[in-house]
């Protein structure tokens, strides 16, 4: 069936039709395929008309509040995802590395991360390969990568999806820190039960009734139970409402560095360490990758480790520079 779009009416590009059936199939409305697109709504909606004139058939039933695949479609979308497959290895074999990248890039990054740190990197990449636009989409959820149509992710925390291919980028280093405001006249607590005694904020992303703490010098293991006055889901907003003053929390080493210094922020405990959080770049399992993401892959992983433990003079490289992903 496939085969018979070489007969498509017009002129229209084979491929170009069965790549927008596939990602409106994937994103689950025409709306949402335009927009991935980048095209409108009507361009869409002809693209899928002409795909169906030329093959003959029906590939979507739809109606004012849904849309499903017919028999026929869901025999076309399982075909033609192994047609875009095929094609793609196809055209990387023969470009090989010299492929240049263009297109679109969807990125999925935590919000803290990628406002500050990952600017750097991103720049370098955009400023490389300058036929490659990028959606940098700021959230700490993993998205829908299909339904989204995401290329990749950037993700603070323990990767538990095995569909997911999960590259290690580095570390977060985490403190216990509260305002002076908190203490009042009162010393700064030194061991971590002390630290029970206060009150609490809480990032509910990663931690909510307790945090692990570690000393630096015995390896002595303490689990404090904490009640949090504030959860939120927000680094920044949790740094705003310690320096009010109303409560202790852990947060990332990097964000209150200079708070710190400052001495609008204390360090409390310091003999004691909270677990750092991985950061991974995570993306569908795949027999294929454009060269937009593995170009995007190679760079993160070479700029990320820096720009994620704040040295933002090694987080950029020159645009000459370039090293394959490690095998």
């Amino acid at each position: 069936m496939i085969n018979d779009a070489v007969n498509l009416a017009g002129g229209a590009d084979r491929m170009q039709l069965i790549e927008t059936f596939v990602r409106i199939v994937e994103a689950g409305s025409l709306s949402a395929a335009a927009e991935q697109l980048g095209n409108t709504q009507p361009t869409i909606s002809r693209r899928l008309q002409a795909l169906e004139r030329a093959l003959g058939v029906r590939l979507l039933q739809r109606s004012t509040h849904a849309m499903k695949l017919t028999e026929d479609g869901r025999r076309c979308y399982e075909r033609a995802k192994d047609l875009i497959s095929t094609w793609q290895v196809f055209e990387s074999d023969v470009r090989g590395d010299s492929e240049e990248p263009v297109g679109l890039l969807r990125v999925v990054a935590p919000h803290a991360f990628g406002q500050q740190q990952l600017i750097g990197p991103l720049a370098s990449y955009l400023r490389r390969y300058p036929k490659v636009r990028v959606e940098w989409l700021l959230h700490d959820r993993q998205p829908d990568f299909i339904a989204e149509g995401v290329d990749c992710a950037i993700r603070v925390g323990a990767v538990q999806d095995s569909s997911m291919v999960a590259l290690p980028l580095g570390q977060v280093p985490r403190s216990v820190v509260a305002a002076p405001a908190l203490l009042g006249d009162a010393p700064i607590p030194r061991d971590a039960a002390d630290l029970a005694r206060l009150p609490w904020l809480a990032l509910r992303t990663f931690y909510r009734s307790g945090v692990q703490l570690t000393h630096c010098q015995t390896d002595e293991v303490q689990a404090l139970d904490i009640q949090p006055r504030l959860y939120v889901d927000n680094v920044f907003a949790l740094r705003n409402a310690m320096m009010q003053g109303l409560g202790a929390a852990v947060i990332s080493s990097w964000l209150i560095a200079d708070d710190l210094a400052a001495g609008r922020l204390i360090h409390l405990a310091p003999q004691w360490d909270v677990s750092a959080l991985p950061v991974s770049l995570i993306y569908p399992q795949a027999r294929f990758l454009p060269a937009r993401l593995r170009r995007f892959i190679d760079l993160m992983r070479e700029c990320a480790p820096a720009a994620l433990a704040g040295d933002f003079t090694q987080a950029s490289i020159t645009p000459g520079d370039r090293s394959p992903i490690p095998s």
